[in-house]
């Protein structure tokens, strides 16, 4: 399997997010934000996280007009799969892949820390290795984690069963750390081949670490 992954100026996860797929046994390549194409050979592109452009506009809003991003969009609207974490999951929503815009957090500082999510829907590719209501324990390290989306929007979004990923505390009851709509952490599109979450698998990937959830979080892109 080969994964490629996008690094804009700013970007601190790329060598993470290689090390969490290299661990699971792809190769990988690192592709800088003014390549104009992807890899021919790329099965999963990875947007990582970190702070592209030093989020100095706004998350992901400059990173949305770097050369690589048309090669991005032309790749998805063709069926590749696309994956987005924190930073890399503001800029699919920036660049119209994914629904929904990322805001400040609802405390207005920066979160850091493990926190436990509940799979929403696992029919799709991304969490097949999982199963609906499983809880994982997966860090999250953002300001701008606040998911929004409109009361139409977030209709649609559980009528496809789009919403793939929530906040909640170990047990299953509601614990949200950054004041996003319906708790929400992650969600796809509605081809289920675009995915974008705000917390980090690829951080966890190793007990020693705090938590090796994220190895079956990232598995079901190996088993396409």
């Amino acid at each position: 399997m080969k994964v490629s992954i996008l690094q804009f100026p700013g970007t601190n996860c790329e060598y993470d997010t290689e090390y969490a797929f290299k661990k699971l046994g792809a190769d990988t390549e690192i592709i800088w934000h003014k390549s104009e194409t992807i890899p021919d050979n790329t099965d999963l592109l990875v947007v990582a996280g970190g702070f592209s452009y030093g989020d100095y506009l706004r998350s992901g809003a400059i990173a949305k007009f770097s050369p690589v991003m048309k090669a991005v969009t032309t790749y998805a609207n063709n069926g590749g799969k696309v994956l987005g974490i924190c930073n890399g999951f503001q800029v699919l929503t920036e660049a119209g892949l994914l629904p929904g815009a990322l805001k400040r957090n609802e405390g207005l500082h920066f979160i850091s820390k493990h926190h436990h999510l509940k799979v929403q829907n696992s029919d799709n590719i991304f969490l097949k290795e999982l199963s609906d209501g499983d809880i994982v324990n997966i860090p999250i390290a953002h300001h701008d984690g606040n998911y929004y989306i409109d009361d139409a929007g977030l209709q649609e979004l559980e009528e496809n069963e789009q919403i793939l990923l929530k906040y909640t505390d170990a047990s299953g009851g509601v614990q949200n750390p950054n004041g996003s709509v319906a708790s929400i952490a992650g969600v796809c599109n509605k081809n289920k081949n675009v995915f974008g979450l705000m917390p980090h698998p690829e951080r966890a990937m190793e007990v020693v670490l705090g938590s090796d959830d994220g190895v079956n979080m990232l598995k079901g892109f190996f088993e396409s």
